[in-house]
């Protein structure tokens, strides 16, 4: 990555003067705070002490029995306090606002996932949180908006547009923009303009630091594979991260097959910074729709769009309907029940798995819990 936040062709930061001059100042505040032992002594003390850092690495010893083939690990970010992935960067960017003297936060959310996880962190540092979700995703993810009330924040319908999560990146941005000296933007996913890539990585990379050391204290070697989901490719980043540098190891990212960012999309920049987009036929973003919310989406982290370009990281897609089949089967032989966006990892891992051999490893990254998912799910079924 350049000094610029660029990776390769893509990323950047594409947003209007006054703006830049904020996320300036911002990435060299986070700069200085992931050197300062005492920013990251704390982040780490949060981490174990409120998100109950670190989770397990299960081996998944039906699913395996199963489907043959590879040994399926998971990594239970399902576990963590506020039951997704999303606690780890909101955690660190509400210390990074706290370090700056921030008050006021606002973030988006699609599944409802990062919203809980920010409205958790500024109750507990005390600080005034709007939440931004589209309409539609907060009729389906009505328990999550609950959740985010009954934590203190405000959460924003917004109706234009789909009413997905898009929109509601577009309600955050325009907020920042009109409010950015007194407002502090904690964005959920690896998207969006530098430094929030960068940021969110660095937060979320505990994920595969955890999953190497685990992985090596149980097999005495490195995974032959890790999968995860990508939507806006938080959850994926932190889960590759520690293991880029591997070449053995093979990074592979699931994607909605209803939103094939990575696999349809062609550059173009979207909410500040530059990445695979989808697009209509005029060239603007392309509606899209996913069963899991969290994965409405027509673009994708920019380090994503980069490891999909060098060949570093495969990419590959899910339905919905085979998201749902691991839904249950997961919840039925496992005693787990995973959110609808790591159902789509979890698919593909036990294809993958019976095509790989029995020496070899894959770990799965269980993004989040599907507790937010069974009203939807039941709905359906009826």
């Amino acid at each position: 990555m350049s000094e610029k936040g660029f990776y390769g062709e893509f990323g950047g930061s594409y947003v209007p003067e006054d703006l830049q001059h904020v996320l300036e100042i911002l990435a060299e505040e986070f700069e200085k705070a992931k050197k300062d032992p005492s920013f990251i002594k704390e982040f780490n003390d949060c981490l174990k002490d409120f998100v109950g850092r670190e989770n397990p690495l299960t081996f998944a010893d039906n699913l395996t029995k199963k489907y043959g083939g590879a040994k399926i690990y998971l990594k239970r970010e399902d576990l963590n306090h506020t039951g997704a992935h999303k606690i780890n960067n909101a955690i660190g960017q509400i210390l990074l606002a706290k370090r700056m003297g921030a008050h006021r936060v606002i973030a988006e959310t699609g599944a409802g996932q990062h919203g809980v996880a920010t409205a958790t962190a500024c109750a507990m540092f005390g600080m005034e949180c709007i939440i931004y979700m589209g309409k539609h995703d907060m009729q389906r993810q009505a328990l999550n908006v609950f959740r985010m009330e009954l934590l203190g924040a405000k959460v924003v319908s917004v109706d234009a547009g789909q009413g997905r999560l898009k929109d509601a990146v577009d309600a955050a941005l325009g907020d920042l923009v009109e409010n950015y000296q007194s407002t502090f933007y904690l964005l959920g996913s690896a998207v969006g303009p530098h430094p929030f890539p960068t940021m969110v990585k660095f937060f979320q990379s505990v994920i595969s630091e955890e999953s190497k050391r685990q992985i090596l204290d149980k097999e005495g070697k490195l995974p032959t594979a890790v999968i995860a989901v990508t939507g806006g490719g938080s959850n994926a980043i932190g889960a590759f991260a520690n293991y880029i540098q591997e070449p053995d190891v093979r990074l592979i990212g699931v994607e909605p097959a209803e939103a094939p960012s990575l696999t349809e999309g062609i550059p173009a920049i979207i909410h500040g910074f530059k990445c695979l987009t989808l697009l209509d036929e005029e060239g603007n973003p392309k509606p899209t729709y996913s069963i899991a919310a969290g994965l409405d989406y027509p673009g994708i982290g920019p380090e994503h769009s980069y490891l999909k370009g060098t060949g570093r990281a495969e990419y590959v897609t899910v339905s919905g309907e085979e998201a749902l089949e691991s839904f249950k089967e997961l919840s039925k032989i496992e005693g787990i029940i995973p959110a609808l966006e790591s159902a789509h990892a979890i698919f593909y891992a036990t294809k993958l798995a019976s095509e790989l051999k029995k020496d070899d490893i894959i770990i799965v990254n269980l993004s989040g819990r599907g507790d937010k998912d069974v009203q939807q799910v039941y709905e359906m079924e009826k």
